[in-house]
């Protein structure tokens, strides 16, 4: 403790003897004034030829100033960084709550709505030719969200590069989505990844009324259940779209952050993607879903999206 201490002492003295007076003159240890400059004195402690030991009243108060000061600066950051963990341990455990809810309402959902996807599954084969499922890949929640080394060094750039597991810019986690056909067979092999128009030629008869009701996307409870999609969040988009906009659309990549949803903010005030304005508009509220998220806010989605299938609003 006494090493301590006399480190701390001479840590302040060597900081107060840089400390410059103007008009004043303060006397060394050994009884001399200490040499003025131009404007004022310097303040030097010990025996005038700034070896540090003794010092003045003075200057003993003014190294405890610095010493007291060092220390609750310490404390305030100490208290800075238990906020954070305490915010970061809520907002953890409300998300594993999430899941847990998630987890609950697709299975049961999945069994209630059973022999409704089997009615609408036998109506599909009966309006058009093809399977009754649709599959495709989508892009989802993008776990790299920083670089994995906090620093880059130069001569090791190239070789952590070869190294990089990612070959390819997903900007997200990949994975098969399935919905309910309510298109023709093949209906993009000739046009390629192209939004839906709202008289579509490709929609056929029956698939107008599932698109509308967005009864389309139940069977995406199954990927609600893996642990692919929540419930509530920005839908998922292909890889096409993707790699399109997110040079293009500032903040784009920021909605994947979280698990793509059934549902979200977005799909509940506005309809579906078919212009690169829809776009742009439809990311302000999928930020605003993500920096604002709570359970409360998802239940109110859900509860607006129960209005959306029984009345079309939102399409």
């Amino acid at each position: 403790m006494k090493e301590t201490s006399s480190k701390v002492s001479t840590r302040g003295a060597r900081l107060i003897s840089t400390i410059k007076i103007p008009g004043k003159e303060i006397q060394n240890g050994n009884g001399k004034p200490s040499q003025n400059g131009k404007n004022g004195s310097s303040l030097t402690n010990g025996d005038g030829n700034g070896h540090a030991y003794g010092g003045t009243y003075s200057e003993r108060v003014l190294s405890n100033s610095y010493l007291a000061s060092y220390v609750l600066y310490a404390f305030a950051r100490s208290l800075n960084g238990r906020a954070d963990a305490t915010q970061k341990s809520s907002a953890r455990i409300l998300l594993s709550f999430k899941r847990v809810l998630d987890i609950l309402l697709s299975a049961i959902g999945l069994t209630i709505l059973s022999p409704v996807l089997m009615i609408m599954a036998v109506l599909i084969k009966l309006d058009s030719e093809g399977p009754v499922f649709y599959k495709q890949e989508r892009i989802g929640l993008n776990r790299r969200r920083s670089e994995r080394r906090g620093f880059d060094l130069d001569c090791c750039e190239e070789r952590r590069r070869c190294r990089d597991r990612r070959r390819e810019e997903y900007y997200g986690k990949p994975f098969i989505v399935c919905k309910l056909r309510t298109m023709v067979k093949d209906a993009e092999k000739k046009c390629g990844p192209t939004w839906a128009t709202k008289d579509d030629p490709r929609i056929n008869r029956f698939g107008r009324f599932l698109r509308k009701t967005r009864l389309d996307e139940l069977p995406q409870l199954w990927n609600v259940l893996r642990g692919d999609m929540s419930l509530v969040g920005p839908r998922p988009e292909r890889l096409y779209f993707v790699r399109k906009f997110a040079p293009q659309v500032k903040n784009y990549a920021k909605r994947l952050s979280v698990k793509p949803g059934i549902t979200g903010l977005a799909q509940v005030e506005r309809g579906y993607d078919s212009s690169h304005e829809d776009v742009s508009k439809k990311i302000r509220y999928d930020l605003h879903y993500i920096n604002n998220w709570s359970l409360w806010r998802d239940i109110k989605i859900l509860a607006k999206t129960g209005l959306v299938v029984i009345t079309g609003k939102g399409v």
